[in-house]
């Protein structure tokens, strides 16, 4: 192994440098690993790709492990597109909405719904906002709320969930450098206790009913609402003309029903249960072997349920079921292509010696207790210019758990900062998959949605970097309960000011 140096951050540094210049990631990723076994094994291009293929590509594509985690995000794309597909969600959420009768409601309403359709965070703006659209109209609430709202449950909430496409994705970098650096947890148990440390995450969900029930808004949010609210036939239809090739109406069906949606995931549930709680779950801890068995089991009988039930309500035929399904599946290659080049990526990283290079030089000038708030910042400016917060988990996670180990900083906390900043940046970028599918699904403006849902990205970015220097030094879960006290204080600072009578 090569003396660590700084050349062994050239792979790295090419990796996130064209993930930034062409807001690709696995074209930065692709180049990081090539230049990588270049480094490793000399300058001929044609011999490093069949280096590259034959010792690094499919040997991390044959691990047990990995090829685990690839099966089970093929179920999960499965299941999730029947369930997109079978217009369960859209009847889940007009269900909601028939007990909704004032702005308060139809906020909390349209927040609740993003919540519970949480296996899909590209699928909830596109499932929640049109059906939630005609409702925000009536009661003259602005469609930038709307996309706010739908923006702050899908995201945040899939990335506090460990066994849909988020987790696994997350479980399987952890796995990556924890078998590496020989830690005894499970992924699975480092991802819960990670939770507790994913600040943004909580103060983004939080943020919508304290906003509610505070009834105020603030800055360009606050100007959206009050445009809303005025009581205009001409302003309307100049709205409904502007936005008219924005609408996007998701897949309804007249035999639909909301059992479509909780009866797969009651399945789920009770079959994850049934296969885990005999090994201890959730008291003790699991090896990532049985926890990805039991998912994988859980999500094809909700996935064979749903199918049942879709044929049985007359909403799709089996063989029409089973297209939905295995084009969902095909849906995941993007997420397998970015994992394996990731992994790979690791690897080399390791083999040039790039993480022990970075913890000497943490060692040296940065205290232990500072790095979850440096890392936070690093994550959000890579998720911000990229888009991507799952490229960013990618090439941060190999870098800053063998850092943390290395300079005795706590490890969850680190890693946490890791997750809050690429939801951050993500979050808060015009560019971010969300924002685009969130303004989409509330048929406004991406730019409008952008512009206002910043000031509370921001609010939160704040109050999250702020939780990460007071939990790099105690490393205790409670800083959640003050972030979130902070949280509700700073809205009501703001609130005094804005109405000071």
């Amino acid at each position: 192994m090569p003396s660590p140096d700084i050349t062994s951050l050239i792979p790295i540094a090419l990796a996130l440098g064209l993930s930034l210049y062409t807001r690709n990631v696995i074209v930065g990723l692709f180049t990081g690993v090539f230049v990588g076994v270049l480094m490793l094994n000399g300058p001929n291009p044609l011999a490093g790709a069949g280096i590259m293929v034959k010792e690094h590509l499919i040997p991390e594509l044959t691990d047990s492990y990995n090829a685990g985690v690839l099966i089970l995000l093929a179920f999960i794309g499965g299941f999730v597109a029947l369930v997109e597909n079978s217009g369960g969600g859209t009847a889940f959420a007009a269900s909601i909405n028939r007990w909704v009768k004032s702005r308060l409601q139809a906020q909390l309403a349209a927040w609740f719904g993003g919540i519970a359709i949480f296996f899909s965070d590209l699928g909830t703006p596109l499932i929640v906002g049109p059906v939630f659209r005609p409702l925000m109209d009536r009661l003259r609430i602005s469609r930038q709320k709307l996309a706010f709202i739908i923006d702050s449950t899908s995201s945040p909430v899939a990335i506090l969930v460990p066994f849909i496409g988020w987790g696994v994705y997350i479980m399987s970098l952890i796995y990556q450098e924890y078998a590496a650096l020989g830690i005894e947890e499970s992924e699975f148990t480092a991802f819960i206790r990670t939770i507790p440390f994913q600040f943004y995450a909580w103060l983004a969900v939080m943020m919508v009913p304290l906003l509610t029930y505070l009834r105020f808004d603030f800055g360009a949010m606050a100007r959206a609402e009050r445009d809303a609210q005025v009581d205009s036939d001409e302003d309307a239809d100049a709205v409904e003309q502007g936005e008219s090739q924005m609408q996007f109406q998701a897949f309804t069906h007249p035999n639909a029903k909301p059992v479509l949606v909780w009866a797969p995931l009651l399945v789920l549930a009770v079959v994850l249960g049934i296969m885990l709680v005999p090994l201890g779950f959730p008291f003790a801890q699991v090896s990532g072997t049985d926890f990805r068995a039991g998912l994988s089991t859980a999500y094809l009988a909700a996935a064979t349920l749903l199918i049942f039930l879709m044929a049985t309500l007359k909403v799709r035929e089996v063989l029409s079921s089973v297209e939905v399904y295995l084009k969902g599946m095909t849906g995941m290659t993007l997420v397998a292509v970015t994992l394996l080049l990731a992994w790979a990526l690791s690897d080399i990283g390791r083999m040039l010696g790039a993480g022990e290079y970075i913890a000497a030089v943490a060692q040296a000038g940065l205290p232990y207790w500072l790095l979850p708030a440096v890392v936070f910042i690093l994550s959000a400016i890579i998720s911000f210019a990229t888009g991507s917060s799952w490229g960013t988990f990618a090439i941060m996670l190999p870098l800053v758990i063998p850092t943390a180990v290395a300079i005795d900083a706590p490890l969850h906390v680190c890693m946490g900062a890791v997750l809050s900043g690429g939801l951050f940046g993500d979050h808060s970028s015009p560019i971010s998959e969300t924002t685009i599918l969130s303004s989409t699904g509330a048929s406004c403006s991406q730019i409008d949605h952008f512009r206002t849902q910043l000031p509370y990205a921001l609010f939160n970015g704040a109050i999250s970097l702020s939780a990460f220097v007071v939990a790099g030094v105690t490393g205790s879960a409670l800083i959640i309960l003050v972030a979130v006290a902070a949280q509700i204080a700073g809205l009501l600072i703001i609130r005094r000011m804005q109405n000071p009578s």
